[in-house]
């Protein structure tokens, strides 16, 4: 059933205008008891009735697949008065027709008209924004009118003069808003339109101006001593035609100048045109990510009170609180946050502040559990993996980017959030429901693992990124010296675990799978082990009878993924566990691994009796680690380990993200691990937990909470000069199983619990 019944999707006259506003001027009678707005776009759009902007949500209505776009309801009964009315929609490209749609198709365009599975670019990718809108008023004497957006609209020349997510923004308030005539109707398919069930983007934190730098350069900059994800809110107010210009930079060079080549081509750049009146500007069709301000052009003195960041995202309750006896681990997890908050904007992307700002798949499925843990994400993963489905190609295959611009590689570990993630949602909320929307999905990624290629229970070929910026393989690289193939088909097992999980849950028959998991593992060790350990070969030879041990040895990340996957045997996790252990020591006591290796290393070193490794490289501070970009300034994670060195010098212009929040899914382990809690398959939603904490005196102590559906969750455990602490805090219809260091387990229901062992 279609959404709107007495609306048509309508779009400007002249195509080139970048920034439209569609006004519509309406009658209200006597006795209005309600009047509501349904709204949606293709585009980004803000509205205005009388005249008076009203609504908290940014950004609307978000990003989602070509196939549908979602509506949000306003309420316009405060803002309306009997006699003539005006409401006023702008729109902006933002997500379906900007750069950052053509930017990632021009490729695709250049080779027809189709993506590489032959889905129509022409019905991706429109060239317009569009809007649809129907206004309800409801009268007291129970009569209801209904006006739709029809081609009766009035299309004038905006005010923002241009707007782009990757370029910015330009508000000219001397410009006359002129007509361009009457809206046209849209004849040609347009998608479907879905009433908004997830949290809509909103402003959240708002920094002030910790500092005015003039640099070497003799730039005025302002820090706001926070990366973030936003826009800046101005207040001015100066003569008709006077002009602010700004650019963002998420760090400062060597030098203490302004820096922002690692943006690529993404412009940045804010223009405010004053209109000589008193002036609050913040942009309304764009956000940028940024710590610095440039300020390019800008009249007269500068106030650092007249200026403010304001963070954007996607308005999810937060529910978890950690703290530790360590400043920098404490700095570490404020970090995490900062990294989730700039890049759960509407979608999980990669970075908030380049060229992409896209919805990388990998990035979501290593931190997916992070992410529950720190915010109610749930109606946020539910909205991007519907879009995720309706983006699986008919094969089955997930490419590394949802919503899908450009495909990317099909890639292991990426594509893996079609399981992955749904699982996690579940284990973190327990709602069945949602398992079972997503259970097609996992099961038909499963099935395009199993049908690539010529071997059945492997992975083998394909275009894969690997162990991505692990440091294992020179410096430069971006794949990691882990041999694709072996990385592909640990995560095949690791797919195929979870789907016969899920389909347990469900009570779906998946013997099928189960026995194929059985059988990918044993094809796994016959061609990725020998005698308990894993073995490398050239690519394409690892079936061959002549096996050769070749190309750059084992790998730190090799081994983590066979002892974190369940691909060991049990006789065999020592000497794995030593030999991960004796790489660590030869690396400097440090790690070498990239995005797919770091959220697993410190599990499968606990889970194997070595914690005290595990603490090592939590606490470790030279690069790489975790506390090597805390040393160095860092207010959110990077997206390599290296991004600035221990000289100062940037790691590469072309990839180095200062806000990616991947690597933050150690705060995974720190709850999970160091804390203890986890929660089994038959405990969704808190509804039981298994606690059992590895304490480490170096930390002091250590506590974190969860808000769960049942009540506040609490744990912490605290050294006391030769006693050790724990406490635990469990709600009414939670029930944890407890297995303290040396203990035998026990059950907790109910209440606040205190045990006091040495240390």
């Amino acid at each position: 059933m279609a959404l709107f019944k007495n609306a048509k999707w309508i779009r400007s006259p002249k195509t080139e205008e970048i920034c439209p506003k569609f006004v519509k001027t309406f009658e209200v009678g006597k006795g209005l008891s309600e009047a509501k707005a349904l709204i949606g776009a293709r585009g980004v759009y803000f509205v205005t009735v009388n005249g008076i902007e009203f609504s908290d949500k940014r950004l609307a209505p978000g990003w989602t697949s070509f196939r549908r776009a979602l509506a949000d309801e306003e309420d316009l009964t405060p803002y309306l008065h009997e006699g003539k009315n005006e409401i006023a929609f702008t729109l902006g490209s933002g997500w379906a027709t900007g750069e950052i749609i053509r930017r990632h198709t021009e490729g695709w365009m250049a080779h027809g008209q189709k993506d590489p599975f032959g889905r129509s670019l022409s019905k991706m990718y429109p060239e317009t924004v569009a809007l649809v809108a129907e206004i309800s008023l409801s009268y007291e004497n129970g009569e209801k009118c209904v006006i739709g957006t029809d081609g009766s609209f009035d299309v004038l020349s905006s005010q923002y003069r241009y707007a782009d997510f990757y370029n910015g923004e330009t508000f000219d308030g001397t410009a006359k808003e002129v007509s361009l005539g009457h809206a046209e109707v849209i004849d040609s398919w347009m998608p479907k339109c879905e009433k908004r069930n997830s949290p809509c983007v909103a402003e959240h934190e708002r920094v002030g101006v910790r500092e005015i730098i003039r640099t070497p350069k003799g730039e005025t900059v302002l820090d706001f001593g926070q990366n973030l994800a936003g826009y800046p809110v101005i207040r001015y107010t100066g003569k008709a035609g006077e002009r602010i210009r700004l650019s963002f930079g998420e760090v400062l060079d060597k030098d203490g100048n302004f820096y922002n080549d690692n943006y690529r081509w993404a412009k940045n750049d804010v223009l405010f045109i004053t209109d000589g009146k008193t002036e609050v500007y913040r942009p309304h069709l764009t956000f940028q990510g940024f710590r610095y301000l440039r300020l390019d052009e800008f009249p007269g003195e500068v106030n650092p009170d007249d200026f403010t960041a304001v963070a954007l995202y996607s308005d999810m309750k937060r529910i978890g609180r950690f703290e530790s006896g360590n400043g920098k681990i404490n700095k570490l997890y404020e970090n995490i946050l900062w990294g989730q908050r700039s890049n759960f904007i509407d979608v999980p992307t990669d970075c908030p502040q380049r060229d992409e700002r896209l919805g990388w798949t990998g990035d979501a499925e290593v931190f997916c559990r992070t992410a529950c843990l720190n915010y109610n994400t749930k109606g946020f993963f539910a909205k991007w993996l519907k879009d995720m489905a309706l983006d699986q190609c008919p094969n089955g295959a997930v490419g590394s980017i949802i919503p899908a611009t450009f495909i990317g590689n099909c890639s292991a570990a990426w594509g893996d959030a079609a399981t992955v993630c749904p699982f996690e949602i579940y284990l973190a909320y327990g709602d069945k429901k949602l398992l079972r929307e997503n259970f097609p999905m996992m099961k038909k990624w499963v099935d395009y693992i199993h049908g690539f290629g010529e071997e059945e229970y492997l992975w083998i070929g394909g275009s894969h990124y690997g162990d991505w910026v692990a440091m294992d393989a020179g410096y430069g690289s971006y794949i990691g010296a882990t041999q694709t193939d072996l990385i592909a088909s640990a995560y095949f097992y690791r797919s195929t675990d979870l789907l016969v999980r899920a389909g347990k849950i469900l009570g779906i028959d998946v013997s099928e799978y189960e026995a194929m998991k059985e059988k990918i593992r044993t094809e796994f060790r016959r061609a990725f082990m020998k005698d308990g350990m894993p073995v490398v070969y050239p690519k394409g030879d690892a079936l061959k009878d002549d096996r050769k041990e070749v190309v750059r040895g084992v790998t730190q990340t090799a081994i983590v993924l066979i002892l974190h996957f369940g691909l060991a045997e049990e006789g065999e996790k020592k000497n794995l566990t030593d030999t991960l252990v004796s790489l660590i020591e030869a690396n400097g006591g440090r790690m070498t691994t990239g995005f797919v290796g770091t959220p697993y290393i410190l599990h499968a070193l606990t889970e194997n009796g070595r914690s005290d490794v595990a603490y090592d490289l939590l606490l470790q501070e030279k690069n790489p680690s975790w506390l090597f970009s805390v040393n160095h300034g860092a207010t959110t994670m990077w997206e390599h380990w290296d991004s600035v060195n221990e000289n100062g010098e940037f790691w590469s212009t072309d990839m180095n993200s200062f806000n990616h929040y991947a690597y933050g899914a150690v705060y995974d382990w720190i709850f999970g691990k160091a804390l203890g809690a986890q929660i089994p398959d038959e405990g969704a939603g808190y509804r039981e937990v298994a606690i059992a904490p590895h304490p480490d005196r170096r930390l002091g102590f250590m506590s974190a909470s969860e808000e769960t559906a049942f009540g506040k969750f609490a744990l912490a455990w605290a050294y006391r000069e030769n006693e050790i602490e724990y406490h635990f805090e469990i709600p009414e219809g939670m029930t944890a199983e407890l297995t303290l260091p040396g203990e035998s387990e026990r059950t907790l229901t109910a209440g606040n619990y205190k045990f006091v062992r040495r240390a």
